[in-house]
């Protein structure tokens, strides 16, 4: 388990003089406190004797104050290097993971929890920088000081060492014992973290559904439950802490009877000065916290093992989906999409129904192309596939290859961010972020010139005509702060039909090469519907346009649609050729009629 630590060595080779001018520090710092004892004998022995002088003591006390001063001076440099740089590693880790996880696919975020992602990120990174803080100056300072101390106790005093060090091998046995069973008890703890954080983090996502079916009680004994298995982890936890930490401070004051009984009879029999009891008995009052420094050397490298071996696993997870190959695209007119000959099926993962390798929906011998400039609406039942249809324009999910181009290549052959500059993207989940509404309607343009996230960088005319485009205007006049108000997470604040609308301006105000909208005008009423098309039209007559929809009337300004069934295409052609057809499109062209 501790191999994962490897996965580290070019974080501390970056740190390398932080960590070794630290623990040479804290060698000095060690050394000086084991200088204490023997002013202390010095000190003692001359007051036993009953002739002394008094300037003689005050130095010996101006020693230590002196030597005190050395130590507390150093414990600041040492703390500052070392755990300076496990803050500085820490940061650097979670940036990486941060990265990485945007890297990640579609998929990916499928398969793992939200609340889990979190709890790595957080929680398991907090175990890791301690394992290389605390952790390694309790293993380095614990080594130096009990190596040091038990040189010193057998060359001060051979007999009396030898007979107080007998409860060390019982020591080291529960320090064994220890680090074989923190390590599984920390790892079931982590994972009920992160099944807690998971029920947070779906309850107050889906705060508005709980309230509507007033479900509070039952989500809080949802967390209750989850919150009682942590406890009950942590608990186990703590039951190895309450049996180990209690024993080795048991058999390490021992030693301490040992000291005194063994070395006080030394000191009446007149072979051991008393001073030099004292300073043994200084000295194994201090090799205390080396031995109880190896339960806490032990206890922080196994949970930092443990929570680095969960990061690991996200660090080491390859995108299924990257940049290939990147070729030059071989149509520079923009905005051209073809599907040729398309057949795709999900898998069914492990442990469904059905089994592994079952085909719940597949999409079959699509081909259609929409040339520059064009206008494409495509409608069909729930599950039809057309919003599969459009990841695949931006490898969300992989087509297979040879299937699906964008201006004459290839999408699977493009530079991954270069094929989704293309798009302009307004999709089902309307997914907007906790900031204003013109913070999120410029983000896209602002994140993609790197200029900033909170301003708008059209100007203002330009600004101002893509609110009106969205329809935005009269909703804005009743926003507390106008275009400044603040939406919350994922727009909390705002109506359905907001939301979408500010999607729909956000994907607009970069004027893309091919604009998407996946069924983001479902949550407006016709009125506004047809107002966003006429307004869209006008800005983007000429560039190519897709609008999915399960309306016929949001196909007001199509050139083409494309009428999808089971994952196959059913219908396409212009609106009066469907229409002669007299199948799924006239079929809810009168339906919509009729209403």
């Amino acid at each position: 388990m501790l191999q994962e630590f490897r996965s580290l060595a070019a974080y501390f080779k970056k740190y390398r003089i932080r960590y070794t001018a630290g623990f040479a520090v804290l060698i000095i710092v060690d050394a000086a406190q084991i200088v204490i004892p023997q002013w202390i004998k010095r000190a003692v022995d001359i007051i036993a004797r009953g002739n002394y002088a008094l300037s003689t003591v005050v130095a010996y006390s101006l020693a230590m104050v002196a030597t005190m001063v050395v130590i507390a001076g150093g414990r600041f440099l040492w703390r500052y290097s070392i755990y300076g740089a496990s803050r500085r590693i820490e940061a650097e880790i979670r940036e990486k993971l941060f990265g990485h996880l945007l890297e990640l696919d579609y998929s990916f975020y499928q398969k793992n929890k939200m609340g889990d992602l979190m709890a790595r990120s957080t929680n398991d990174l907090g175990a890791v920088r301690m394992s290389i803080g605390f952790g390694l100056v309790a293993l380095v300072d614990g080594t130096a000081m009990a190596i040091s101390i038990l040189v010193i106790i057998f060359i001060q005093d051979w007999r009396t060492a030898s007979v107080a060090v007998l409860p060390l091998p019982l020591i080291t046995f529960f320090i064994l014992l220890f680090g074989r069973t923190v390590g599984k008890r920390f790892g079931r703890v982590q994972a009920s973290y992160a099944s807690m954080s998971n029920v947070a983090e779906e309850t107050f996502s889906g705060i508005n559904v709980v309230k509507s079916f007033v479900k509070e009680h039952w989500f809080i004994q949802k967390f209750a439950a989850m919150n009682e298995d942590y406890k009950a982890a942590n608990m186990t936890l703590a039951r190895v802490f309450g049996l180990f930490f209690p024993a080795t401070a048991f058999l390490s004051g021992l030693t301490v009877v040992i000291v005194l009984f063994a070395g006080g009879r030394r000191v009446i029999e007149g072979n051991l000065s008393p001073g030099s009891l004292v300073a043994l008995l200084a000295y194994f009052q201090m090799l205390i916290w080396p031995v109880l420094g190896a339960g806490f050397t032990v206890n922080m490298l196994q949970r930092g093992a443990v929570s680095l071996g969960r990061i690991n696993q996200v660090l080491r997870t390859e995108p299924a989906i990257k940049t290939r190959c990147p070729r030059n695209r071989a149509s520079e007119t923009g905005g051209m999409i073809e599907y040729r000959g398309l057949a795709f099926a999900y898998q069914q993962p492990m442990g469904t129904p059905g089994g592994p390798g079952k085909k719940p929906f597949e999409l079959s011998g699509i081909s259609f192309t929409v040339r520059p400039g064009e206008w494409l609406g495509i409608m069909g039942k729930t599950g039809s596939g057309k919003s599969t249809l459009i990841k695949f324009l931006i490898r969300l999910v992989d087509p297979p290859p040879g299937t699906v181009f964008v201006d004459g290549l290839d999408v699977r052959d493009w530079d991954l961010a270069e094929l989704r500059r293309q798009f302009g993207m307004a999709l089902q989940d309307s997914c907007l972020f906790s900031d204003s509404v013109k913070g999120n309607i410029a983000y896209y343009a602002d994140c993609a010139s790197g200029s900033g996230f909170h301003g708008i960088r059209a100007g203002a005319q330009e600004a101002s005509a893509i609110i009106e485009l969205a329809a935005l205007d009269r909703d804005l006049s009743m926003l507390r702060d106008g275009i400044d108000t603040v939406v919350g997470e994922r727009g909390l604040t705002l109506s359905g039909g907001q939301k979408q609308r500010v999607a729909i301006a956000r994907a607009a105000l970069i004027d893309p090469a091919i604009l998407v909208l996946d069924d983001s005008l479902s949550a407006v009423d016709m009125e506004t519907e047809r107002r966003i098309l006429s307004g869209l039209y006008k800005y983007r007559k000429g560039k190519t346009t897709v609008i999915i929809s399960h309306r016929a009337g949001a196909f007001l300004y199509v050139d083409k649609i494309a009428a999808f069934e089971d994952g196959r295409l059913i219908e396409y052609g212009t609106k009066e050729e469907l229409l002669a057809l007299d199948g799924y499109y006239a079929r809810i062209v009168k339906i919509e009629g009729a209403s």
